[in-house]
């Protein structure tokens, strides 16, 4: 039976599978400094049961250097906002040049992406990765 119906191209998966699209991974590349920044949040245990502390951090992905961190005790956009705001003020860089990437593998981002749908989180847009 199954060789009649594989000629008449009628074997198939019975079930409906979810068809995931292939994800490729950003190649980001900096031949000096300032041009592509990286940047995370890290949950700290704090000093007693169920404290949490959060380290923000920026980093140069050129040269490896911290441009930018801040230690808080709750995560907002607008703790970072102000963290890459002092960032680029320290370390300045040519305007269109800059490329901020964020890492989506850690599980705060999906906590920040789910609180997102009910608040915009606001980036400069000349600083974003495209």
């Amino acid at each position: 039976m199954y060789r009649i119906l594989a000629a008449h191209q009628e074997v198939r998966e019975r079930r409906n599978q979810l068809r995931h699209s292939v994800y490729q991974k950003p190649e980001l590349l900096a031949q000096a400094p300032n041009q592509v920044w990286s940047w995370d949040i890290t949950k700290l245990l704090g000093p007693a049961k169920w404290t949490y502390f959060y380290l923000y951090v920026i980093i140069d992905i050129f040269s490896r250097r911290i441009v930018g961190w801040c230690v808080a005790d709750r995560e907002s956009a607008t703790l970072f906002l102000a963290l890459f705001k002092q960032a680029v003020a320290t370390h300045p860089a040519p305007a269109g040049q800059l490329t901020l990437h964020r890492s989506h593998a850690s599980q705060s981002h999906r906590a920040a992406a789910r609180r997102s749908r009910r608040q915009p989180i606001p980036q400069p847009a000349a600083y974003l990765e495209r």
